[in-house]
């Protein structure tokens, strides 16, 4: 056997080139939905034999079919219909309080998402690490029946252990726990943080950690960045912060996360089940996981909606709802992203909205953790910049908050970053809210991160260096997988 593969090696690494290359390069005109990605990976698989279609499977496949999960789905949304439906609202009340532009916006929600807007909702804003740990923490201590949590990083430091042990020591009087971290994200601090969770008998899994040739290699794309965690199916907890020590102190990076009370609680539940169960095949539908809702607390209560998105069947609901929501926007839009690299259609939404009159306000922060986005982003800015947007570049620590305000009546919150990685390959859950008392809140929180900081202009971007701007555009150039 070896001598013949010694004589026909050539012949043997041609097949399987041809083979490889043409079963990805398939693929791809096949799968892809924009012309351009399809030329790119055909022409990468053809000009890096088995090299590129190597690459092609661990980057460019970003998709997932989740038939089998999708199909329960309306028997779970049945078993808590009946608690719900108390909170639906008449098909005219948007309208009647927000107007006609916010109304066409719920439509959209209600074509697109797959789930309800609801009444009867109460947000409370979270501000640090800190101030989340120590509400997480106060609410595991005090479940009862049931806790979830799915999350991208969860770290094995003194923010992830705190965590951990609040989640043992509720399994062990009874509560039961479920864990599941992303299996890119669980390999952020090593040891991984589930090692320490299964070891105390707590169930904990890594999404989409799959094995290839008895290899773990977790595809690059496919990730769930959500931020869920739900109590008792009372009390949940969703934005954009992971378990990690680095948002922790004064001097640590900034975020901002939310617990949530009320229906919509239902739906964050859902949506963490069914990654659960796509991942382990354990479907969470005993009593325990039943949902609670309550009073939604103090304060005028909020319409809200979850916006699922991912490569799967809820593919760029995310990016369809933002995309509505700069169509109807008509005062301003206030934005708040750390990773700001939308595609030209986004921009075109936001340039298009700037020349109609309103005010296009995006904050990015001046320190940025990666690097190669924050020059990427830097290489893009003109596009928006000349049709009347403004960006600021915050000072201080480095801002992972995720916020958007349309005309301080609807907000957009959640995990998802306005760059084609949440936008299309990442499972992603956000929030639409439609209460202006909160946009108030989170166009003050906007308006703080604005305080100092330094107004971006195309005459700085054009008097900077020509080789640096070169370096900017040809990192550009990686955008979609950034």
């Amino acid at each position: 056997m070896f001598e013949t593969l010694q004589s026909y090696w050539p012949e043997v690494l041609a097949v399987l080139s041809i083979g490889m290359g043409t079963i990805a390069a398939v693929h791809a005109a096949m799968t892809k939905r924009e012309v351009r990605s399809a030329i790119g990976w055909v022409g990468i698989i053809i000009l890096s034999p088995i090299v590129g279609a190597l690459i092609y499977a661990v980057v460019g496949v970003n998709r997932i079919r989740r038939k089998s999960i999708l199909q329960r789905r309306p028997h779970r949304h049945e078993a808590i219909r009946r608690v719900l439906s108390q909170f639906k609202l008449p098909a005219d009340e948007v309208e009647r309080q927000f107007g006609r532009p916010m109304a066409a916006l719920k439509v959209l929600g209600d074509r697109v998402t797959g789930h309800s807007l609801s009444s009867g909702n109460s947000l409370a804003i979270l501000s640090s690490g800190d101030e989340t740990y120590d509400a997480m923490a106060a609410a595991i201590e005090g479940a009862r029946r049931s806790i979830v949590v799915e999350t991208y990083i969860f770290d094995r430091d003194a923010a992830g252990l705190r965590i951990a042990d609040c989640l043992i020591a509720a399994h062990r009087r009874g509560v039961a726990v479920r864990v599941l971290v992303d299996a890119v994200g669980a390999r952020y601090s090593t040891p991984s943080i589930l090692g320490y969770l299964k070891d105390a008998g707590v169930p904990a899994a890594a999404f989409n950690g799959k094995v290839i040739l008895g290899l773990r290699l977790p595809y690059a794309n496919l990730r769930t960045h959500r931020k869920i965690m739900v109590v008792d199916g009372a009390v949940a907890f969703a934005g954009g912060m992971n378990i990690r020590e680095g948002f922790m102190g004064k001097d640590g990076a900034r975020d901002t996360h939310f617990r949530l009370t009320g229906p919509a609680v239902a739906d964050l539940l859902a949506v963490a089940a069914e990654d659960w169960v796509f991942e382990t095949g354990e479907e969470l539908k005993s009593d325990v996981w039943n949902v609670s809702v309550g009073d939604a607390g103090p304060g005028t209560p909020s319409f809200v909606r979850v916006i699922a998105s991912g490569p799967d069947t809820n593919l760029e609901c995310n990016h369809k709802v933002l995309m509505g929501a700069f169509s109807v926007a008509e005062r301003s839009i206030r934005i708040v992203s750390p990773y700001f690299l939308p595609d030209n259609i986004l921009l075109g939404a936001l340039a298009t909205a700037a020349r109609r009159g309103v005010a296009v306000d995006i904050v990015v922060p001046s320190q940025n953790n990666l690097a190669i986005v924050s020059r990427a982003m830097m290489a893009q800015f003109d596009q928006i910049l000349k049709d009347g947007c403004r960006i600021w570049s915050a000072k201080g620590p480095f801002d992972h908050s995720k916020l958007m305000t349309i005309d301080g009546q609807w907000s957009f919150i959640g995990s998802s970053n306005l760059d084609s990685r949440s936008l299309r390959l990442n499972f992603e859950v956000d929030l639409e809210v439609y209460d202006p008392h909160f946009a108030e809140r989170i166009d003050a929180r906007i308006a703080a991160s604005r305080e100092g900081a330094e107004e971006i202009t195309l005459e700085a971007l054009h008097h900077r260096p020509f080789i640096l701007r070169l370096f900017d555009r040809v990192l550009w150039l990686g955008s979609p997988y950034l």
